[in-house]
């Protein structure tokens, strides 16, 4: 009860982060531990399953896809989106600054946490940090090209799989790509209005995504398990700019839906800021939030260090245990 209560608590702190353009679901998976967990157990959805179900029965079914882990989670999840995620989207209108101050905090000791992370390391582990940094740097300039494809229900099935994919990559925002693709706003007001027919469109380019990108990543983290890891640095340190608290909108366009896309930020100084915008610079909160977001991060990183690593769900497991018992 008490692993299923942790679990539905951050599966809330995921779905509130992905409510963030920004902020990634998935470095909240990673700073609370069940990262691997997450990427191994999403993998083992898909034909496999079915077979296990039909030859050895329903408790072997959910053995097999680890949902004792997954069901608190996804609770958690849509429990945030639902509830927390619309107090994240009005801080995002009222207090913009403090919100990207804690969100930067956070997310900056979570590329710490990451590259902390116990691998041996190699020098040439400097080409997939690089290359980390590089595609969250890029993504973001070639989503506006979804908006060329047509059809709504086109972008938002192709919106969907990107997005779902993003989330389970520490740094890179599945909402913040949906701003650039001019389809945040859209999705947001379907989960408000629970429009069934968009969350439907947009739910199975979700599942697709989740399909080809959880085997994908549970490939590398399988086979390439620390360059795979300096990675997913890269992908954070790149996410840091789009939650620096004092940037100025220097391009956009409109998408299809009449919302702003930001497409390239005039990057300030606090004192710069204020001289050009005239805004407010709340200098003395913001730096509080941001070392309340960091304090946050490597206090739950302590924790989870004395903890033991969860079963990683399905095959994978065994195969681990294997691995074990041969290097014993």
């Amino acid at each position: 009860m008490k692993r299923h209560l942790g679990l539905l608590l951050k599966g809330a702190g995921m779905g509130a982060a992905d409510a963030v353009p920004g902020v990634s679901g998935g470095t909240i998976a990673f700073i609370t531990g069940i990262y691997e967990e997450l990427i191994h157990t999403i993998k083992c959805f898909g034909p496999e399953a079915i077979v296990v179900w039909r030859r050895q029965g329903l408790a072997a079914l959910v053995e097999y896809l680890n949902l004792r882990f997954l069901v608190p989670l996804l609770v958690g999840i849509a429990l945030s989106l639902v509830s927390v995620a619309h107090l994240v989207v009005w801080l995002m209108e009222a207090q913009p600054r403090l919100l990207d101050g804690f969100f930067f905090g956070l997310v900056a000791a979570s590329a710490l946490v990451v590259w902390r992370h116990p691998v041996a390391w190699r020098w040439w582990y400097l080409v997939p940090l690089v290359l980390g940094l590089l595609l969250a740097q890029w993504l973001p300039a070639l989503m506006p090209w979804v908006s060329q494809l047509g059809s709504m229900n086109l972008m938002l099935a192709a919106g969907g799989a990107i997005a779902i994919s993003a989330l389970l990559l520490p740094g890179v925002s599945g909402s913040f790509l949906l701003l650039t693709m001019g389809l945040y706003g859209t999705v947001m007001e379907g989960v408000r209005n629970f429009d069934v027919g968009l969350l439907a469109v947009f739910g199975g380019g979700c599942l697709l995504g989740l399909f080809v990108f959880s085997r994908l990543l549970s490939w590398l983290l399988r086979h390439c398990h620390g360059a795979t890891l300096q990675m997913l640095v890269g992908f954070i340190l790149g996410s840091l700019p789009t939650l620096w608290p004092w940037r100025q909108l220097a391009s956009y366009q409109l998408g299809p839906d009449g919302q702003m896309i930001p497409l390239e930020y005039h990057y300030l100084t606090p004192g710069n800021f204020g001289v050009v915008t005239g805004d407010p610079v709340q200098l003395p909160a913001v730096l509080a939030l941001m070392l309340v977001g960091a304090g946050l991060v490597l206090c739950v990183d302590r924790f989870n260090r004395g903890t033991d690593t969860p079963r990683a769900g399905g095959r994978d497991s065994v195969d681990k245990d294997k691995e074990d018992g041969s290097n014993a």
